[in-house]
C-alpha cells in the first residue's frame, strides 16, 4: 500500500513499504551469482560457503538491491496513483533497522503541472515571408568579391571601402588607455571593425596627414576603463589604398569551387544556397513569433527539477562551445546557474506547452513529414541518398527530426488559428536574425 500527500504546489510526497522477504530474495540470488567467481581466501572459485560470502559482500550488495528496489516500489506506485512524475524522487528510509520485516519509505518529488491554454483566436502573430530576387544574388557575389579584393595604393583622400594604414594613439585624461594605441595597423573603412566616429574620423585624410580629435565611447562598450567617457585620439595616415574587386569570369568561380570555371553554374549555386538559408531562417522567425504568443497564452507552474536539469544541460552545451573556440576548459568547472535561468525557464515552459497542445490537436509528427524533411534536408549535401540512410540507420536522428516536425505543426497550428500579420523582408533583414 502506498499514501500520497501534496506538499505544496507540484511537490509531493509518496510513503509506501517493501517487504523484507522481497529483498532478502534478491540478496540471496545476486550473492550466490556473486560466489561462482569470487576468490576468497582459502576456498577455490564457486565452493564459498554461503556464510563467508555474505560477511564479505551482503552490505554492499543489500545497498544495490535496496537502491535497485525503491526504484521499482516508487514506479509501480506512481503507476497505481497515476501520477506523472517530473524530474528524480529524493527517497528517505523510515525504517533503522534494515533487517526488519518491513522496510518504510517516503520519497519526495514534484509532478508534472497542468497547462491552461486561453484561446489562440484573439492573439495576434506575425508571419515573415521573402522572396528571392536576382539583386539579392548579384549583392551577395559582390559581397564575395569584396572578401576576394587586392588593396593598391591611393594618391588620394581616403573613403569609405577603403584599406588605411594607420598610427593612433589614445589618452584618457593625458594617458594612454589599455589597447588605446597601435602601429601600422590596418582596417577597411566602413565595414564596422571600428566605432563609428573613429572610422569617420579617418575618411577625407590623406597619407602623411597626422590628425587629433575628441571622440566619446558608449556607456556599453567592452573596455570598462573608457566606456561612456571621452578620450583624444591622435592619428597618422601612412597609406591609402583602393580595392580592386575581381571580376565575375572563370577564375574567380574557380576560387569559389568551381572547377570547370562555369559562371552560370556558380550563380546557379549561390542562388540555391540562399534559397535554402532564407528559408531556414523565415521558419525560425515564424516559429519563434509562435512561441511567444505561446508563452503568453499559457499558464503553468514550472517543475523546480525540470529547470535544474535545463540549466545543466545548457550549462554544459555553453562550456562544449567555448571548447570549440579553442579555450581550455578546467576539468569539473561550473557556470553560474542564474546564467541560465531565464533560457532554461523559456524552455522547459515551451516543451510542457507543445506536449499540451500534440496531446489535445492530434499534432504528432506523422512519417511522411518526417521521411520529407530528411529527404529536404539532405539536398544541401553533395550526396543526399549517404544522408537520408544515415538519418533512417538511427532512431535517435529520427527522432530529432520527429521533434522538428512536431514543431512544425505547432506553428502551422498557431497561425492558422491566431490573428495573422504578413511581413515580407529584405534579405538583409533576414540575415541580420539568428
Amino acid at each position: 500500500m502506498s499514501n500520497v500527500e501534496t506538499l505544496s504546489g507540484l511537490q509531493r510526497r509518496l510513503s509506501a513499504s517493501i517487504p523484507q522477504q522481497q529483498l532478502r530474495g534478491e540478496m540471496e540470488a545476486r550473492l550466490k551469482h556473486i560466489g561462482r567467481t569470487a576468490k576468497v581466501h582459502g576456498f577455490r572459485p564457486g565452493k564459498v560457503p554461503y556464510k563467508v560470502l555474505e560477511q564479505q559482500y551482503g552490505q554492499s550488495v543489500q545497498q544495490e538491491v535496496l537502491g535497485e528496489t525503491l526504484q521499482r516500489s516508487f514506479a509501480e506506485a506512481a503507476v497505481t496513483n497515476k501520477l506523472q512524475v517530473a524530474g528524480y524522487p529524493q527517497f528517505e528510509i523510515k525504517t533503522t533497522d534494515l533487517n526488519a520485516p518491513q522496510i518504510e519509505y517516503s520519497a519526495t518529488f514534484e509532478v508534472y503541472p497542468e497547462v491552461q491554454l486561453g484561446s489562440i483566436a484573439g492573439e495576434s502573430v506575425n508571419r515573415v515571408s521573402f522572396t528571392l530576387s536576382e539583386t539579392d544574388v548579384e549583392e551577395t557575389i559582390n559581397t564575395l568579391r569584396k572578401q576576394r579584393a587586392v588593396f593598391k595604393k591611393a594618391d588620394r583622400a581616403a573613403k569609405n571601402d577603403d584599406q588605411v594604414r594607420i598610427d593612433f594613439s589614445g589618452k584618457l585624461n593625458g594617458v594612454v588607455f589599455e589597447g588605446g594605441e597601435a602601429k601600422d595597423f590596418a582596417v577597411v573603412l566602413g565595414t564596422g571593425r571600428m566605432l563609428p566616429d573613429f572610422e569617420t574620423a579617418i575618411v577625407g585624410m590623406k597619407a602623411g596627414e597626422t590628425k587629433s580629435f575628441d571622440m566619446t565611447f558608449p556607456a556599453d562598450y567592452h573596455g570598462k576603463d573608457v566606456a561612456g567617457k571621452q578620450v583624444t585620439f591622435t592619428i597618422t595616415v601612412h597609406a591609402v589604398e583602393e580595392a580592386h574587386l575581381p571580376e565575375v569570369d572563370g577564375e574567380f568561380a574557380k576560387a569559389l569551387g568551381m572547377p570547370e570555371g562555369d559562371v552560370a553554374k556558380l550563380k546557379s549555386e549561390i542562388r540555391d544556397n540562399i534559397g535554402r538559408e532564407a528559408a531556414r531562417r523565415v521558419k525560425a522567425r515564424n516559429k519563434d513569433n509562435a512561441m511567444e504568443v505561446l508563452l503568453k497564452l499559457a499558464q503553468l507552474e514550472v517543475p523546480k527539477a525540470l529547470l535544474e536539469s535545463e540549466s545543466q544541460n545548457l550549462m554544459q552545451q555553453t562550456l562544449r562551445d567555448m571548447e570549440g573556440r579553442g579555450m581550455k576548459i578546467p576539468k569539473g568547472m561550473q557556470l553560474p546557474a542564474d546564467m541560465f535561468a531565464e533560457r532554461a525557464t523559456k524552455r522547459v515552459k515551451l516543451g510542457l506547452i507543445l506536449a499540451e497542445l500534440v496531446k489535445k490537436h492530434d499534432l504528432q509528427a506523422k512519417p511522411e513529414q518526417v521521411k520529407a524533411l530528411v529527404q529536404d534536408q539532405a539536398q544541401s549535401y553533395e550526396h543526399p541518398e549517404e544522408v537520408v540512410r544515415w538519418y533512417s540507420a538511427d532512431p535517435a536522428r529520427l527522432r530529432e527530426v520527429e521533434n522538428l516536425v512536431l514543431e512544425d505543426n505547432v506553428v502551422a497550428w498557431v497561425m492558422a488559428g491566431a490573428k495573422v500579420s504578413d511581413q515580407s523582408v529584405t534579405l538583409t533583414e533576414l540575415m541580420g536574425s539568428n
